[in-house]
């Protein structure tokens, strides 16, 4: 089975090693100096317990004509590089090409296959202009939750964090074939790849810590069981969370957690450094509009209001703004 990783970081970088080395044909989009140390020497993929393991793609590029069409891309760029992206995607997609979508935040087919009142809406923070949907059929997307943590030490070296785990669903519920064997291939890479039949669920109770830790994190420049332990923090936290219950709960979303049980989670992971603050400390685009915009599009959307989040957000872009090189 040919695989296409599209943005071979920090995470594509995770699951591209661990495909190769379950014995994938398996193609890097990658770029600068990423790219020219994976062609050099392989992409290096560490552990936390110091273990290694260097894994050499089919092909590494940062050409997707020269990739060819592909039986799975999994697209592991930020939410905010996909519209720029999705024409020249096209040069991956053979017939029957599954497209895994493995972004953090409110993804660009929420609505579609929704089967609500809102049923095919396009989010502007993700998709503007609907940029993304005009190239993509929405037939090929599976939708996929990621909870690893890991980062670049250096071009070339993924230093895994923490977690296993990248949870699937189909955007109408189905356990398909397809997403069968999906889920069969990233088992055998060596990750957990649960299906699950309602996907936009998982999608909020990830986002539900991230749209609060994280921008809170950019701005402060704390940890996450720094924020949540010191008392102040940890209420506007709690207050972030309500607001985007409300809003999920207009859509019909239902959380299997506490708002309490899912801040607590947080403080487990210890002092970790949210990727929003390392894109800030790095002077790099941030997730914010994916990850905290789009609730306050969606808070409007269903007439919710969402004051506390709508200032985190204000000031995250203001942040951006004077901090991005």
């Amino acid at each position: 089975m040919r695989i296409c990783i599209v943005g071979a970081g920090a995470i594509g970088g995770l699951l591209g090693a661990r495909l190769i080395a379950a014995g994938a044909e398996v193609t890097l989009i990658a770029r600068g100096g990423q790219l020219a140390a994976i062609r050099q020497q392989g992409l290096t993929l560490q552990w936390s317990d110091g273990s290694s393991e260097t894994a050499t793609p089919t092909l590494a590029t940062d050409s997707m004509e020269a990739a060819g069409p592909q039986d799975v891309v999994i697209v592991a760029v930020k939410a905010q590089s996909l519209p720029a992206l999705a024409p020249a995607m096209r040069a991956l997609y053979g017939p029957e090409t599954m497209i895994v979508t493995a972004q953090n935040g409110i993804p660009w087919w929420y609505f579609y296959k929704h089967g609500g009142p809102y049923d095919g809406h396009q989010i502007e923070m993700v998709d503007p202009d609907g940029v993304i949907a005009a190239h993509t059929e929405i037939d090929r997307v599976i939708g996929c939750v990621v909870y690893p943590a890991a980062e670049i030490t250096q071009p070339g070296v993924i230093q895994h964090i923490e977690g296993h785990r990248f949870t699937l669903g189909e955007l109408d519920g189905a356990k398909s074939e397809r997403i069968q064997q999906l889920s069969k291939i990233l088992i055998k890479a060596g990750f957990k790849a649960p299906i699950r039949p309602h996907i936009r669920n998982e999608v909020w109770l990830k986002l539900w810590g991230n749209l609060a830790y994280n921008p809170i994190s950019a701005l402060t420049r704390a940890t996450l069981i720094d924020i949540y332990q010191y008392p102040l923090t940890r209420e506007v936290v709690r207050a972030m969370m309500a607001e985007a219950q409300m809003v999920a709960d207009q859509l019909g979303v239902t959380f299997g957690l506490s708002i309490e049980q899912r801040m607590a989670g947080a403080e487990e992971v210890g002092a970790h450094k949210t990727s929003t603050l390392q894109d800030i400390e790095a002077g790099r685009p941030t997730e914010i509009d994916a990850l905290v915009g789009t609730v306050v599009e969606l808070g409007r959307l269903v007439k919710v209001p969402t004051p506390h989040i709508d200032a985190i957000y204000a000031s995250v872009k203001l942040l951006e703004q004077h901090t991005t090189k």
